[in-house]
């Protein structure tokens, strides 16, 4: 237990330039408490006090704002950095090496019964904000961007944005021209409001060229492109 202990407390300092002891990491982490709780509630979960368990980890989620269920499954050197708003699910699986930023929330998609909450293999991060909805797997190795919603398998190795997420790197290779720094990120609603923007603009110029035509032009004025593709 105690050599657990003390490599959740190494992955903090590793993962964490702003973590500069062990004594900092012990009183100023509640990612480190909440995942040390869970080891708790999680034996209790499989003894059968589910009660007791799940009792346990609301008043975990009251002081620390991360929720686990006891049920869920998590590997070693699991850290959580800030964790603020964390939720993580019943039947979640997360692997080994595993990073979660604050917001992150591992769900599921209904009331179906069974395996209905992500598998998160080792070395996955999770950036700020994400989701990740329903029985899918996130291969090894990749990363799931800020804001990102995943309802689909991401392969190995990839990176993942947008809202739905879509894989931007595959083993190193881009797979679209998108910066990965997160101002760079594409943003969908902003695309959409670009996209209606342009369209308004082709409208407008073509009522003015018919205006013009009506009111006795003898030539049609040139109301550029008729179509565009968005």
């Amino acid at each position: 237990m105690f050599s657990r202990m003390r490599a959740d407390i190494r992955a903090v300092m590793q993962r964490d330039p702003a973590c500069p002891s062990t004594f900092s990491a012990l009183t100023n982490y509640p990612g480190l408490w909440a995942i040390w709780w869970h080891r708790l509630t999680n034996r209790l979960h499989r003894a059968g006090r589910t009660w007791l368990a799940r009792r346990i980890s609301q008043v975990v989620r009251h002081y620390t704002g991360i929720e686990i269920h006891p049920g869920a499954a998590i590997g070693e050197r699991f850290f959580i950095d800030h964790g603020m708003g964390v939720v993580i699910g019943e039947t979640t699986i997360i692997g080994d090496d595993v990073t979660l930023y604050q917001g992150v929330t591992l769900g599921g998609t209904g009331k179906e019964h069974g395996k209905r909450h992500p598998t998160i293999e080792d070395h996955v991060v999770v950036g700020v904000g994400a989701t990740v909805l329903g029985d899918i797997t996130i291969g090894q190795y990749s990363k799931i961007g800020a804001g990102a919603v995943v309802i689909q398998d991401v392969p190995a190795d990839s990176t993942v944005v947008g809202i739905p997420g879509r894989v931007v790197v595959r083993e190193g290779r881009r797979i679209e021209a998108v910066d990965l720094h997160h101002e760079d990120l594409p943003d969908p609603v902003v695309e959409m409001f670009r996209s209606m923007q342009r369209r308004i603009d082709r409208l407008e110029a073509r009522v003015a060229s018919d205006e013009a035509y009506a009111a006795g032009s003898t030539e049609r004025p040139d109301p550029g492109p008729s179509s565009e593709k968005e």
